[in-house]
């Protein structure tokens, strides 16, 4: 388990402020956060680049904070990959064996295990120059693993790569998980990256962890309105929320009141994901309490969906399949009930978010 507790650093322009986190052995973390965060810095400390200001990082109960990064049995692979030119594939996956003096023998065990691992035995003596950015990424991930550390640090580690690229590193990416049992931390700008490989996530803004949590728990319930945005959710409506019954009227600043299934109450800011949206021509007849009128203002297709813009009193957003949008017939201007349940509308009290602003 690597524990971080109260971490503090500033370098230059980029700070990490009072950062705790708890990553469990054999997870798959994802940090998430706008270009300057300081995503870069909290993982550059936690390898021993840096020495915090304040704070302690824990590996398995251990204080590794002033540890040297070689004796902290943590492995880090950046976006460019940093391999040594003027050395063969071998050679790059060797050096940190090298290093550390590991007896040859075994050295040639374990530069075998990740050939195969990594199924890059046939660039054994070729150049990081004459390497797709593919293949570069596969030996920079051998050359980390073949140290066999409790914890693999991966800095934006697939950002140079096409979407084929990608969607392979992905594959490779799950399966040295299972394979190996090692715990990876990665910051990553791309959503698709966080679907398909995160136990959990962690937001970082201006320095700071705003909110930690299962990936579908944090985009289901975002903590406040930078996170909401940053997520890229839809629907955000601020407005008045009261108590009625076992629910709650939200009465937004402009345009009809709708409910939520929810506790909190006052000024609020709710989010509602597109996809949680239904379109009709008529009143559609379910168990979802909201049922608003809106005209349609825009229309984006995107592959196999389409995401619909309403002026429903205020702006509103669904998101449809290109065979039901075509079935609808929608085109702007054409009037439409948005159809929503009461429990797909998360209230965020204005309160609580402001003292995250």
């Amino acid at each position: 388990m690597l524990r971080i507790e109260s971490l503090s650093i500033t370098l230059g322009e980029f700070s990490v402020h009072d950062v705790s986190l708890e990553i469990r052995s054999d997870e798959y973390f994802i940090i998430l956060g706008p270009t300057g965060a300081g995503k870069t810095v909290l993982l550059e400390t936690i390898a021993g680049i840096h020495i915090p200001k304040d704070g302690r990082i824990l590996l398995d109960t251990v204080d590794i904070t002033e540890r040297e990064p070689r004796e902290r049995n943590i492995g880090m692979v950046y976006q460019d990959y940093m391999l040594f030119p003027h050395l063969t594939v071998e050679e790059n996956i060797a050096f940190g064996l090298n290093q550390k003096k590991v007896p040859a023998h075994e050295q040639r065990d374990r530069v075998l295990e990740m050939y195969d691992l990594m199924e890059i035995g046939h660039l054994k003596k070729r150049y990081p120059g004459t390497l797709s950015g593919g293949e570069q990424q596969r030996v920079a991930l051998a050359r980390a693993l073949v140290l066999r550390p409790e914890v693999l640090l991966l800095d934006e580690p697939m950002s140079a790569l096409d979407s084929r690229s990608r969607e392979r590193m992905r594959r490779e990416l799950s399966r040295i998980r299972s394979v190996t049992g090692t715990t990876i931390v990665q910051i990553t700008h791309h959503f698709d990256d966080v679907f398909a490989l995160a136990d959990r996530i962690a937001i970082m803004r201006e320095g700071r962890i705003v909110q930690v949590g299962e990936t579908s728990e944090v985009f289901l319930h975002p903590e406040d309105t930078f996170v909401a945005e940053f997520l890229g959710i839809s629907n955000i409506i601020r407005g008045r929320s009261v108590r009625e019954r076992n629910i709650v009227r939200i009465t937004p600043t402009r345009g009809p009141a709708f409910t939520a299934a929810s506790p909190v109450t006052g000024d609020v800011v709710t989010t509602l994901h597109a996809e949680d949206v239904i379109l009709s021509k008529a009143p559609f007849e379910s168990s979802a309490r909201n049922c608003l009128r809106g005209i349609v203002t825009g229309i984006v297709s995107s592959g196999s969906t389409v995401r619909v813009s309403l002026d429903a009193g205020f702006p509103l957003t669904a998101l449809l399949t290109r065979e039901s949008c075509r079935d609808l017939d929608l085109k702007e201007g054409s009037g439409v009930f948005a159809t929503f349940k009461a429990t797909a509308v998360h209230v965020i009290s204005m309160n609580g978010d402001e003292r995250s602003e």
